[in-house]
């Protein structure tokens, strides 16, 4: 089907009958509703409508509560799941439940709770330790710390830099007040800890003769007791810290058979939060609302058949070719065809009326894969990795449905140019063999081989390039004669077929001489088409020669890169299975081998994709395609972690 026609959908119904209208919409799923921006900005419509209100700010609150309760199992109750697990199935009225969503929510906030207060239990344990790491520099006084002194002396504590001398300061101290005494209680790289006993006759003498020095009082907080006291009566509260927060965890734990519940009622909270959304696109006065938005016509019957049971107006329109960048896009095709959204979606959906590129890049694409891969065993391993995915785990995410089955495609062509080459993870089988038997002349069979014929498959490669080119113009061609201009297209990419096709024809038949000739008397013919005076057609003329000269030959180039991964991936194996068969072991030998062999495939499987794209998007899409559709966002159901029994 390619690109779905849309059509435009314009609906006033009833405002009691909103939800309900929503609901069936997100049943059907083919209604993409549109911002109501342009009616608001329409003093006409603004006077009689608004925006409708929706608790879409509470439903993504909700939403993320689900995943932070989530996220809190999975760091205290963590579980391993399995690689290839399959989702959950349910019925469409089982995921709409709103009970079950309720009750998810409800566990979310329970695990949420215990994560808080973990939280504010860690948080208070490290204010504990803080208070202990002020403590510990004073347990050596043995004073209790409310204890400012006596009748007749006073006790000093503080604190002076680590660099001071502690004898120096000891003698200044009682050569200023005789009737002192200083102990070093501990010390650290920063301060020493001092504790000062002095008289209260000479207690200013000695606070100068200390400050000298450098000395501070000691920023204790109210405490009773000594400091040893106090640390342990501290290290009491952080055992008690630590059962709390055992308990905390223990109650999580407890939870961890909720995950999936969870993870259910978020694909659930997301149905809420789709429909909400909807909510704020719709317009409302008094009554009745209003609807505007696209809906993709094959689903058109189903939309008539679920708005029948409501009481209200509607119109499908086509969109005039002024709507056409307004419209959205879905690419519909084949099981063969629909990986290749996947490089579409890369680069940028085709504009709504234009072409859609995958059925004409699908053959090239996997063609072009399987070429530059080129063995038999890179493309079993992809073929098996793509059949066993899309069975055990059936992936059903924006990328990955569509990249396990190209991987499986491209896997087939993979194993057919490797059988083609005889490349089988590279030439393992005779290096194998040679161990057995050093005169051993086996060899897989193959069509050639991309060292000895290296030549030959550069020419392969141009010829398949010529020929992507040459259906990359073909379409283009076809674009302009359907728009009524085919002159223009007989004088562009027409005058350019004539071109190759006499060249060919010279080459073929020893008259290049007149096959030039000829190609150039057609290229002065037609490119000074749509060109103003005789200046203009020939700046037309001779700018086309040289754009198009240069242009077409780099393009065809760059297919050599075809030939160049062919050749590069077959070289790496090869070496890597000389490597192995050089220490004369099985065993070793099938290890250098296979290490080699896997660090050659991870690289090429990366690589050949990459120049793919390159190929498709830059020398094929180049001459047709359209870019820049919106991709089709209907109100439908979409989710994570279950699947949906229709």
């Amino acid at each position: 089907m390619a690109i779905v026609k849309m059509k435009r959908v314009r609906l006033i119904a009833l405002a009691k009958d909103r939800d309900a209208l929503l609901s069936s919409l997100l049943h059907v799923g083919c209604v993409e509703l549109r911002e109501p921006a342009e009616y608001l900005a329409d003093e006409s419509y603004a006077a009689l409508l608004h925006q409708e209100v929706s608790a879409l700010a509470d439903a993504k609150n909700g939403l993320t509560e689900l995943q932070r309760a989530l996220e809190v199992l999975g760091q205290y109750a963590p579980h391993k799941g399995s690689l290839f697990a399959q989702r959950a199935r349910m019925r469409e009225s089982e995921l709409l439940d709103g009970k079950a969503r309720a009750a998810a929510l409800g566990k979310a906030e329970q695990i949420n709770g215990h994560a808080r207060a973990i939280g504010q239990l860690n948080a208070r344990e490290t204010r504990v330790r803080a208070d202990q790491a002020a403590l510990a520099p004073w347990s050596a006084c043995d004073i209790p710390l409310e204890v400012k002194g006596t009748a007749l002396a006073d006790l000093l504590l503080g604190t002076v830099p680590s660099t001071v001398d502690f004898n120096a300061l000891a003698g200044a101290l009682d050569e200023a007040a005789g009737a002192a005494d200083v102990r070093e209680l501990s010390a650290d790289r920063e301060q020493k800890y001092l504790e000062v006993l002095v008289h209260r006759s000479c207690r200013q003498e000695a606070l100068d003769a200390l400050r000298t020095f450098g000395f501070s009082f000691a920023q204790l907080k109210d405490l009773t007791g000594t400091a040893a006291a106090n640390i342990r009566a501290l290290d009491q509260e952080l055992r008690q810290i630590a059962g709390e927060r055992e308990k905390e965890i223990a109650a999580i734990q407890k939870m961890g058979s909720c995950r999936d519940e969870l993870k259910t009622g978020m694909d659930r909270m997301e149905q809420v939060i789709a429909t909400e959304s909807a909510k704020e696109r719709l317009l409302a006065g008094g009554t009745i609302i209003y609807l505007d938005g696209w809906a993709s016509v094959p689903e058109i019957p189903a939309l008539e058949q679920a708005l029948s049971k409501f009481d209200c107006a509607y119109e499908l329109t086509e969109p005039e070719a002024a709507d056409y960048p307004e419209v959205p896009v879905e690419l519909r095709n084949g099981k063969l065809v629909r990986p290749m959204n996947m490089v579409t979606d890369m680069y940028s959906l085709p504009a709504y009326g234009s072409v859609d590129p995958n059925p004409l890049m699908a053959p090239f694409f996997i063609l072009f894969y399987g070429m530059m891969m080129a063995d038999m065993g890179y493309g079993l391993i992809m073929m098996i990795l793509s059949l066993v995915i899309m069975k055990k785990a059936k992936p059903n995410g924006a990328t990955m449905r569509y990249m396990i089955p190209l991987m499986g495609l491209c896997g087939v062509s993979t194993f057919i140019w490797g059988a083609l080459t005889g490349g089988f993870f590279g030439d393992l089988i005779p290096q194998l063999m040679l161990l057995f038997n050093p005169d051993s002349t086996f060899q897989l069979p193959a069509l050639f081989s991309p060292l000895d014929d290296a030549l030959m498959v550069l020419v392969g490669s141009l010829v398949l390039g010529v020929i992507q080119i040459f259906t990359g113009m073909g379409v283009s061609m076809y674009k302009q004669i359907k728009r009524g201009e085919t002159m223009a297209a007989l004088c562009s990419e027409g005058a350019w077929f004539l071109v190759f096709i006499l060249a060919g024809v010279g080459f073929a038949l020893n008259q290049v001489k007149w096959a030039l000739i000829a190609a150039l008397v057609v290229l002065i013919i037609t490119q000074g088409y749509g060109k103003e005076g005789i200046l203009g057609k020939i700046t037309g003329i001779f700018g086309a020669l040289y754009n198009g000269i240069t242009g077409y030959f780099s393009d065809i180039m760059s297919y050599s890169r075809l030939m160049a991964l062919m050749l590069a991936g077959a070289v790496v194996a090869q070496v890597f299975n000389k490597l192995g068969a050089i220490t004369g072991n099985v065993i070793t030998f099938f290890i250098i081998a296979m290490i080699g062999n896997a660090l050659n495939f991870a690289l090429n499987i990366l690589g050949c994709f990459v120049h793919d794209m390159r190929l498709q998007c830059l020398e094929f899409f180049g001459r047709f395609y359209e870019d820049g559709g919106k991709p089709f966002r209907p109100l439908n159901i979409t989710t994570k972690f279950v699947d949906i029994e229709k």
